[in-house]
């Protein structure tokens, strides 16, 4: 009877403990150091080297931490048929405790992140740094540097090398 249950609950337990465990979105190569940007229950900002987009993101959720998550990004340089960064700037701040779709006005590229915690609501709100470069980013490109950044967070083998 006693083996029955182990069988049972052994399950059950290492669903439950893996709750609380980090979670690792390779393969990306974040570097050597694994720094995050942030720690849990604070604010952070994040800005990529000048001419740099953000190209991977990973976090990792902690229910035990306020429901906060870690979170490292990775910058590339932007596809040289972009030209040079003209202007930088930070989009209007998504509140914390709603849901929101967020993308850079003026055809502009992510290259950053800010955000502030918020234990009230559990939850953070966010700014994006954005930048526009000196030939026009199509439609294509804007949505090519999201889908870049989803394969890097998974397994998928995607067919290009920069944004």
């Amino acid at each position: 009877m006693d083996l029955v249950l182990l069988c049972v609950f052994l399950p059950l337990v290492t669903v439950a403990w893996g709750q609380y465990g980090d979670y690792y979105y390779g393969p990306y190569n974040y570097g050597d150091n694994d720094e995050w940007a942030n720690v849990y229950r604070q604010g952070f900002n994040f800005q990529c080297p000048h001419g740099q987009v953000i190209v991977a993101i990973r976090s990792v959720f902690n229910k035990k931490e306020g429901s906060d998550r870690l979170w490292n990004y990775a910058c590339m340089p932007a596809a040289q048929s972009l030209g040079e960064p003209t202007e930088c700037w930070w989009e209007e701040i998504n509140r914390a405790g709603t849901e929101w779709y967020q993308t850079c006005s003026n055809n502009g590229l992510v290259a950053g992140f800010q955000s502030q915690y918020f234990p009230s609501v559990l939850d953070r709100e966010w700014q994006f740094y954005c930048c526009r470069y000196s030939r026009r980013c199509p439609y294509s490109c804007w949505d090519r540097q999201w889908k870049f950044i989803v394969c890097r967070m998974t397994e998928y083998d995607c067919p290009f090398q920069t944004v």
